[in-house]
């Protein structure tokens, strides 16, 4: 069984030790577990009880009418407030994230589909999807959640991406290209995907490669596409090999290069020509449109 210790439940859920203390004392609902030395912990279904407790107390509900109420009544009244458009986006991460912990696709769904109608697809991965996967990092990286849960909820996400791509259109004739690919090791394909979708939206021909891909094998596939960017990402944890990787894919190779990921990947790798470094979509989108404007001019030149 997986449990939470009251300062876990507290980072999670947003409600304060004292709180829950309170809590405790006066309602029947909420009966943390002990160890031998009195210390309070909680199971994985008291997590998602005050997930849920928390979402309702946020948004007016009285902690003691919450107490009587069933828990079919409970998830009928969080799902109203996750579907207010005003909803704080604090609840719509909690929202996601007992989405996770159940293993409820319908949920998911549903929280997923109202943040595209009221702000697009690219801006719900950017503005909603990112911050929920940092956040429920916390738990991964802890053991919090299980390995299973991390992969279903990264699924759904990447079920999502790839739908998205699919529905746009074919690039012109003559459009700029981009090469993207992850390298032996690296598993974590959902940036990789958004930038996919970046780039197709914005006109680009993009080469997707995936996860795992030998450098030897990328080299080919430049020579054969002659793209006019590549990008890949770091985001396992690498820091004493990410240099002479980016090293060797550049190695006699004049394409610019975008390198993204976790911080502290991209601050082992030393700075170069035709490299760059991009920190989050936006600055992905602001060179392609860069590299557009090139191939726009190279045209007109000719």
């Amino acid at each position: 069984m997986i449990t939470y210790s009251v300062a876990q439940v507290e980072a999670l859920t947003g409600i304060k030790a004292h709180t829950l203390r309170i809590w405790e004392r006066r309602y029947d609902f909420l009966d943390p577990m002990r160890t031998a030395t009195n210390i309070r912990y909680y199971s994985d279904a008291q997590l998602k009880q005050l997930l849920n407790f928390g979402i309702l107390v946020r948004n007016g509900y009285r902690i003691s009418k919450l107490n009587k109420m069933s828990d079919e009544q409970i998830y009928e009244e969080v799902t109203k407030v996750l579907a207010d458009p005003t909803s704080e986006s604090s609840d719509e991460m909690k929202g996601l994230t007992l989405s996770m912990l159940e293993m409820n696709e319908e949920d998911f769904d549903n929280i997923f589909e109202r943040q595209v109608i009221r702000k697009g697809f690219l801006k719900t991965i950017t503005e909603s999807i990112y911050p929920f996967l940092q956040y429920v990092g916390v738990l991964w990286t802890t053991n919090k959640a299980m390995v299973a849960q991390e992969h279903y909820i990264s699924n759904l996400i990447r079920q999502k991406l790839i739908a998205a791509i699919e529905r746009l259109s074919i690039p012109q004739k003559g459009a700029p290209s981009l090469v993207l690919f992850l390298l032996e090791g690296e598993e974590h394909e959902i940036g990789l995907l958004l930038a996919s979708f970046v780039a197709k939206e914005m006109g680009f021909k993009v080469y997707y490669l995936g996860q795992g891909v030998p450098i030897i094998n990328i080299r080919k596939v430049i020579e054969i596409a002659e793209p006019s960017i590549m990008m890949t990402m770091f985001v396992t944890p690498k820091v004493n090999k990410v240099n002479g990787f980016v090293k060797e894919l550049m190695e006699g190779n004049e394409v610019p290069f975008v390198i993204s990921g976790s911080g502290e990947n991209l601050e082992a790798v030393d700075d170069a020509a035709h490299l760059i470094k991009v920190s989050s979509p936006v600055e992905f989108q602001d060179h392609l449109v860069r590299i557009q404007n090139a191939v726009r001019l190279s045209g007109n030149d000719q």
